[in-house]
């Protein structure tokens, strides 16, 4: 009698409303599901049309074209013998919602609505769909001709139910169900459920990969039962990475771990797990058998298919794995590099274009690149023909075969370093030693002409001529000279990625890159439309600190020693004048803040969710041994200010990679008014009425002493 059962999950790099690509690579997984010998095959949500279609979902072409991407599934011989389980949009009874649609040899079993939408953080699944919310219940679904003609079926089971076949008992729960607290899973289990699944759309944050293993391994410490959890990976179009860590679990243990970034667009996951090894481990748990006796029963949609086959007595099982995490230094090194990969073949660009300042920033941005170099090499070097095929379009050479990521930074990287004259000998040396190490085209150039003639046409128009603080002007005409060398920056960067490859004889543009840190613009310390306008930035949603922890990581890693001098350099912007040549300007002194304290700033006012007061309140404990209560207040009402008077700064951040849970993106994740009351009355008195208690108190407490 057969027990011993191969299921697959997968990880898919999905593209918003590619269909063809999308169709293409859900059935490629499906061929390898089918050769790993899996009888099972799960997908990542709404897989069909790509998770990150956002308004496009209320486009009735997207419910039909995903419905044509299930036609072809379903005709399709590659589907043939397997339970395919897919991800779409569909709309029932003139309601949308977010669905597994469940099939087997061209009929459909059960279409599965989503119970529990995300609609927090970057997720607005509410906006376009509706919650099934009728719990363990199920109506027919009237499927459209075009589907009808293929399976000859005029209805089918759509709602909460479970597959029952010969041998076991599937239920699905989509992504969120599994981190709410009620999740399907539990009673599904108690209810005989021996698998589940969940179908994912979720997108990488730092230091969050072990939240998901976490959540997946109690779910079956507690139930039993094998969980599979499939999820999209890559850039699909937008600021998102979704980063893969497809998985296969059972009764608490990892059996198979994907990886959480990588150059393959498919990846496929496959367990051999014996059913009467979740049968034993449930049996002796005497407080769970309580419970299943008590539970209501989900309908059950029968099956005449088995997962396992009738001799399999010497089929070998799967063994536990131990899951891998990557440090945070290392997700950066990974995750970014993916999406600046995604982005610049998804683009059809010929590569990017980077002003390298010889700091922090710039230096770790330019060092990204270089680690996307590496990793296509590699995955051209281990037989990726996708990657490959790729790399020949954008660098126009179909003989092409890159091997060494120096020589392919060449092709793809064009660095630039912009001085002016209050630009240093150390800054120009730094950029250009880093250039050379990672092998980018680098350029040197001076701004000094363009600026003057901007100010040649203010003065003109004027008749004044400003001049810097440090040569007896005022901050207002220091702040203007400033920000005028910044906006020509981004001038040049604009025109060289445009015309750079023009003016070699080469066809195609160049992307321009962005590096401004989520600290910087947290506080708003970037000028509007400066360097940091760019068309994608790789770390605007990386802290300072976690940034050079990164660099420190390529330093070791990829032998560039020219990121030793950038690290132990001060972090300045360079836009005043030099005193006796040095650099006279530090950012953490023009910020009046240090990056360690706008970390602690971010997450309490995004994370914690926190006003002024109350993070005055929250500091003035974190921070008691080493501030008193008027330096934590003058520091939370300062922060606050600056916050508030750049806000509107936000509006034009460029696109950043989404990696930290503080940052301040007004696009989607980080909602708030760009016209504030900067002084903050309200807020700041009941702060101010604060600190003068605990200072009155103090004084007494010194009295007393006396």
């Amino acid at each position: 009698m057969g027990r011993k059962v191969t299921v697959a999950t997968c990880a898919l790099n999905q593209w918003a409303l590619d269909f063809e690509g999308n169709l293409q690579r859900i059935l490629k997984s499906i061929e390898i599901a089918k050769h790993k010998g899996a009888r099972y095959r799960l997908g990542p949500e709404l897989e069909i049309c790509g998770y990150g279609c956002w308004d496009h979902y209320y486009e009735s072409d997207t419910l039909l074209h995903s419905l044509q991407v299930l036609a072809a599934l379903l005709e399709s011989p590659v589907t043939q013998d397997i339970i395919c389980d897919v991800g779409m949009p569909i709309m029932h009874r003139n309601v949308r919602y977010n669905c597994r649609v469940i099939f087997l040899n061209r009929k459909i079993l059960l279409i599965r609505p989503k119970m529990a939408l995300a609609n927090e953080g970057n997720y607005r699944e509410l906006r376009w769909f509706t919650p099934w919310s009728r719990s363990r219940q199920t109506e027919d679904y009237f499927l459209p001709r075009m589907i009808q003609d293929l399976t000859k079926q005029e209805t089918v089971p759509f709602g909460d139910a479970v597959l029952s076949t010969r041998d076991t008992c599937i239920g699905s729960e989509v992504c969120e169900e599994l981190w709410t607290p009620r999740s399907p899973h539990v009673d599904m289990g108690l209810d005989g459920v021996e698998i589940f699944t969940n179908a994912s759309g979720s997108h990488h944050v730092l230091r969050k990969a072990h939240a998901r293993v976490d959540l997946v391994t109690m779910a079956t410490t507690k139930n039993g039962g094998i969980y599979l959890l499939a999820n999209q990976k890559g850039c699909d179009g937008d600021r998102l990475y979704y980063d893969g860590c497809a998985l296969i679990a059972m009764n608490g243990s990892i059996f198979a771990q994907g990886s959480q970034f990588s150059l393959d667009d498919v990846e496929v996951l496959t367990a051999t797990l014996d059913l009467e090894d979740v049968r034993s481990y449930r049996a002796e748990i005497s407080s769970r058998n309580l419970a299943a006796s008590k539970v209501s029963p989900y309908p059950r949609v029968k099956v005449d298919f088995s997962l396992s086959c009738h001799e399999d007595l010497l089929e070998p099982l799967s063994e536990p794995v131990e899951w891998k995490y990557h440090s945070p230094a290392e997700e950066i090194s990974l995750g970014p590099a993916c999406w600046l990969w995604d982005f610049l073949r998804r683009s059809q660009q010929a590569g990017f274009f980077l002003p390298l300042s010889g700091g922090v920033d710039s230096g770790a941005t330019a060092c990204l690149v270089y680690s996307m170099c590496h990793q296509v090499c590699e995955a051209v070097k281990h037989g990726n023909q996708e990657v490959l095929a790729d790399v020949r379009t954008i660098v126009n050479q179909t003989s092409y075969t890159p091997q060494d990521p120096r020589e392919l930074c060449g092709r793809v990287l064009t660095t630039c370093y912009m001085a002016s004259e209050n630009s240093s000998q150390e800054t120009c040396s730094r950029a250009g030693d880093l250039a050379q190490q990672i092998g980018s085209r680098h350029i040197g150039l001076n701004i000094d002409p363009a600026v003057k003639a901007v100010m040649g046409i203010f003065s003109l128009v004027t008749g004044k001529s400003p001049v810097f603080a440090a040569h007896g002007g005022s901050s207002r005409e220091s702040l203007a000279l400033q920000n005028v060398q910044a906006r020509v920056r981004m001038v040049i960067a604009y025109l060289f990625a445009q015309l750079s490859l023009w003016s070699r004889g080469a066809p195609g543009r160049l992307l321009v890159l962005g590096s401004a840190n989520v600290d910087e613009s947290l506080l708003g310390y970037l000028t509007k439309y400066d360097c940091s306008s760019a068309d994608v930035n790789p770390i605007g949603g990386i802290s300072k600190t976690d940034l050079r922890a990164f660099v420190q990581l390529c330093m070791e890693r990829f032998e560039l020693p020219a990121l030793q001098s950038i690290l132990v350099a001060p972090a300045t912007a360079e836009l005043e004048p030099l005193a006796h040549g040095r650099v006279s300007q530090t950012d953490e002194e023009d910020m009046g803040v240090t990056y360690a304290e706008l970390s602690v700033y971010g997450r309490l006012r995004k994370i914690a969710k926190m006003g002024p007061y109350s993070m005055f309140c929250k500091l003035l404990y974190m921070w008691k041994d080493v501030c008193t209560p008027r330096q934590v207040a003058d520091k939370v009402k300062r922060f606050f200010s600056k916050y508030s008077m750049n806000r509107h700064k936000m509006t034009t951040l460029t696109p950043a990679y989404h990696a930290e849970s503080y940052s301040p993106d007004d696009n989607r994740f980080d909602l708030r008014p760009f016209l504030y009351n900067t002084r903050w009355p309200w807020q700041f008195r009941c702060i101010e009425t604060q600190v003068l208690q605990l200072e009155r108190r103090q004084r007494q407490d010194l009295d007393g002493v006396d």
